[in-house]
């Protein structure tokens, strides 16, 4: 049975796919806070990211060194074949259950 995801997992997955090439985690916790108006620490956003490599849901590599961030590198994140089946999946499950809600619980 594949792995169901939460709802922070879901959003940063969400992000990720939103930012692409520029998903680390800052910027997914900008994105999180901007479209979802979640406020998120940087450690939760980071442990999200850790659970979702670890069910093979999200891929990371480091980009070149920046001098803005002393020669730091950045972890950049993508979604996997198997994240983007996950998130597919939940999506659909709460499309599935929200159709047919009364037109009152809709959001603008």
């Amino acid at each position: 049975m594949p792995a169901n995801l939460g709802e922070l997992e879901q959003l940063v997955l969400l992000a990720i796919a939103r930012l692409g090439d520029d998903a680390y985690g800052v910027t997914v916790r900008k994105e999180i806070a901007s479209r979802a108006k979640r406020s998120l620490s940087l450690g939760s956003v980071y442990t999200t990211l850790t659970r979702l490599d670890a069910k093979g849901f999200v891929a990371s590599h480091l980009g070149e060194p920046t001098p803005e961030r002393g020669g730091r590198r950045k972890k950049h994140f993508v979604i996997t074949a198997a994240g983007r089946r996950a998130l597919q999946r939940s999506m659909l499950a709460i499309r599935t259950m929200a159709r047919g809600i009364d037109a009152s619980w809709e959001t603008p």
